[in-house]
């Protein structure tokens, strides 16, 4: 198992996440990331191919003697990872082993170099998971020779111990690079697990596609998003999102690419989830009460001649719109907000209620593997009497008074569910790194680098 983790992380460093599908999402996977696999990648191919080396039969007596050969230590001094256009991966790895022959009286050491080769097809699994399998393999065995230049050890024996060493090696490498590569595909599959987006949703990816070319390997996933187990259907059918090929920074590992339908998805999943919902209560959020209302409107003052407390219930019953131009993302909020007053029996007594829209400026950011934002007022918020209690409502006046008691609830309610994030496609163990988000017309675009945890 240790072993299938090790030549795991190669590949899996690699294949993280990606794109496409309606509502899509597009990973790509630069030069960048292949280096990075390159050089964290060598101690676990190291370990990797640690094999078993079967006891030698040493014939040069006059009894067969068996010889215990072990492996004590495997050096890769290089490790060579490039994309092969409309394939996958290829892994050119140069390894040193160190051996040592248990031989009577005294052990030998000997050393032994290998050339390493293995390509590796990346293709879109049945349950929506990428699979990785190796097609072609094979290994370059260099002449052993011993490490105690001045070990007078027969030539013959040396010969006899690298045809042995040669027949294990030729078939085991390859079948130990081939074994770990089965084993990633069990770590890639944690790719279309069920990430929570609230207590009641989630948001699920899958692999629709992969495209590889000789600069990188670009994954196409669907995202699903969930509310009691139900799916998130946009009104609209969405097409197929395309990233285009110069956009965020150039020469980062992973870019990837959030089409507006997810932005779409997501808010509706909130909407429909009444997480956008809010009561404005308690006299710290809200020190409004009848008594400050009454001074603007004479039948709140006639109806209520002791202050009460006022209460705000805010719904939105539309969804929430995201607009998605290049450096600027809005989001624009409808909410219906009723006022309520506390009457002398404890129930609550509608005054009046309002038609309002306020437009949000909204900044996005990436922690580990979420998709995070926070807003800002943007502009005036607008004001518009939907029915009235106590008859004729100034919104002029009340615009003011309002505007004091919602807005910065509001901001603060819709800022921690927005900070609590949205997963992005990912694999267990492997984070963004230095994220930058950058806004498009009509999709947003995540240039980062890759850090692999465990």
């Amino acid at each position: 198992m240790t072993r299938a983790r090790g030549l795991g992380l190669l590949l899996v460093l690699l294949l993280p996440m990606v794109s496409a599908s309606m509502p899509g999402t597009v990973v790509r996977l630069n030069q960048a990331a292949l280096g990075y696999v390159s050089e964290i990648g060598k101690a676990p191919l190291q370990r990797a191919l640690q094999v078993t080396v079967p006891y030698f039969l040493d014939r040069s007596g006059e009894v067969l003697q068996p010889t215990r050969i072990q492996i004590l230590n495997v050096h890769v001094p290089h490790l060579h990872l490039r994309f092969i256009a409309g394939f996958g991966i290829r892994l050119l790895a140069a390894a040193n082993f160190t051996f040592k022959v248990f031989r009577v009286p005294e052990p030998l050491e000997l050393t032994l170099p290998v050339e390493l080769l293995a390509d590796a097809r990346v293709a879109q699994g049945s349950i929506g998971t990428p699979v990785v399998s190796v097609s072609a393999c094979s290994s370059l065995l260099g002449r052993v020779d011993q490490l105690d230049s001045h070990d007078s050890s027969s030539r013959a024996l040396l010969v006899l111990v690298q045809k042995h060493i040669d027949a294990v090696l030729s078939n085991k490498l390859c079948l130990s690079i081939s074994n770990l590569v089965q084993g990633l595909n069990v770590h890639l599959g944690t790719l279309i697990g069920l990430n929570p987006v609230g207590p009641e949703s989630q948001i699920r990816y899958s692999m629709v596609g992969v495209t590889v070319t000789s600069d990188y390997i670009s994954l196409d996933i669907s995202a699903l998003l969930f509310l009691l187990g139900k799916p998130i259907v946009l009104p609209t059918e969405a097409s197929r999102f395309v990233l285009p090929r110069h956009v965020g920074t150039q020469g980062t590992m992973a870019t990837v690419g959030l089409s507006q339908p997810l932005f779409d998805s997501a808010l509706l999943l909130l909407q429909k989830a009444g997480s956008l919902n809010l009561d404005v209560t308690g006299q710290l959020d809200n020190p409004l009460n009848t008594s400050t209302l009454g001074r603007l409107i004479p039948e709140v003052a006639r109806q209520f001649p002791q202050p009460m407390p006022v209460v705000l219930k805010v719904r939105l019953g539309a969804t929430p719109v995201v607009t998605l131009r290049t450096n600027n993302a809005t989001l624009r909020l409808q909410p219906f907000v009723e006022v309520l007053a506390a009457a002398s029996n404890s129930a609550f007594q509608s005054l009046f209620s309002l038609d309002v829209v306020v437009n949000l400026r909204l900044q996005l950011s990436v922690s580990r593997v979420k998709l995070q934002g926070t807003t800002s007022v943007l502009g005036d918020v607008q004001l518009l009497v939907a029915s009235s209690n106590v008859g004729f409502v100034d919104t002029d006046q009340v615009h003011a008074l309002m505007g004091s008691v919602f807005e910065k609830p509001l901001l603060n309610h819709l800022n921690a569910l927005l900070g609590m994030g949205i997963a992005l496609p990912n694999v267990v163990n492997l984070y963004y790194a230095n994220p930058e988000v950058f806004v498009y017309e009509g999709y947003v675009v995540i240039s980062s680098g890759l850090s692999y945890q465990r």
